[in-house]
């Protein structure tokens, strides 16, 4: 039976390359892809998600969610690398459908309709979540996990040397999800950095051709560009499709169980993600943090899932 997810996220590039993974993998049945602000606006995230469905013609088409900004977003974005459009400037133009739900309000819905049975999988930050458990905080004993691509050990962020990039968009939502009583893994920047992709990956692509081609081949070279000229890195991470690559097979991470919070006030330590590992820590049975990863049979599978794609997309 196919894993029931809903995908929370803000693409971005690799946020897209992970939908278009979860999108065609049989092993998952995407109920819906909810949107949040971070690398663009909440509005352009879900126009992106829209494009990619129209573009992708997926076998099974999810209901799309619309988030907000929070209430204290900072001013940056990712823009940077992920260019105007935050898809590389893939230019798509979806064709304009009336009523999308909010987030929120989506989330609650889907996790209602099949109690204990929905995974959430939360590539962005973490705004729209955590508005659905203010909404509704009866859905948080009703999720069966919630996977989280984000945070980082204190001086090995990227936005900032203290934090990562969805925690510190919106630290107060992302606190909010964290101290809530459900099951939930973390898989943070310091272990997802050690899965890096070098220009190769292009050449074991799907065909340009086909659906999934054709973006791949768009997409992956702007963030090879932007990352060079921006970071001066010639290699890059995915993170958003490690999160994808974790529900497909989590035997290929190693989890630990830790308390793990999120500071939400200061100009140096917002966002950052504080892990608890003294011996007198207070227990904690519900959060699971990925320590360490197969990184060779992770990017194995990361071709072998974009190749595949590719093959049910021709």
């Amino acid at each position: 039976m196919a894993r029931k997810v809903i995908i929370d996220c803000d693409p971005g590039i690799d946020d897209a390359l992970a939908l278009t993974i979860a999108l065609f993998d049989p092993r998952l049945e995407v109920l819906a892809v909810t949107t949040s602000s971070g690398n663009v606006e909440a509005e352009q995230c879900a126009r992106n998600v829209l494009g990619l469905l129209e573009k992708l013609d997926p076998p099974r088409y999810p209901r799309i969610g619309i988030g907000t900004d929070p209430d204290d977003a900072p001013v940056g974005d990712g823009r940077d690398l992920h260019g105007s459009d935050g898809l590389g400037n893939l230019g798509l133009t979806p064709v304009e459908r009336q009523h999308l739900l909010p987030s929120d309000k989506l989330i609650i819905d889907r996790v209602k309709a099949a109690p204990s049975e929905v995974t959430i999988l939360c590539l962005g930050p973490l705004t729209s979540v955590a508005k659905a458990f203010q909404r509704d905080p009866s859905i948080i004993s009703q999720i069966d996990r919630i996977v989280i691509a984000g945070g980082a050990t204190p001086g090995h962020g990227d936005v900032t040397p203290a934090a990562e990039f969805n925690m510190h968009f919106d630290p107060q939502s992302a606190q909010r999800v964290l101290r809530s009583p459900t099951t939930k893994t973390l898989l943070p920047l310091d272990v997802t950095n050690r899965i890096r992709f070098d220009l190769e990956i292009l050449s074991h692509l799907p065909l340009k051709y086909t659906r999934v081609g054709s973006i791949l081949h768009t997409m992956l070279p702007h963030l090879f560009r932007s990352y060079r000229q921006v970071l001066g890195q010639e290699t890059i991470p995915l993170q958003g499709v490690l999160g994808v690559i974790y529900l497909l097979a989590p035997e290929l991470f190693t989890c630990e169980q830790f308390m793990v919070d999120v500071e939400d006030q200061g100009s140096i330590s917002r966002g950052a993600t504080i892990i608890d590992r003294r011996s007198q820590a207070p227990e904690a049975h519900d959060l699971e943090l990925a320590t360490s990863v197969d990184a060779e049979a992770v990017r194995d599978l990361v071709i072998r899932s974009f190749r595949y794609a590719g093959q049910s997309s021709e």
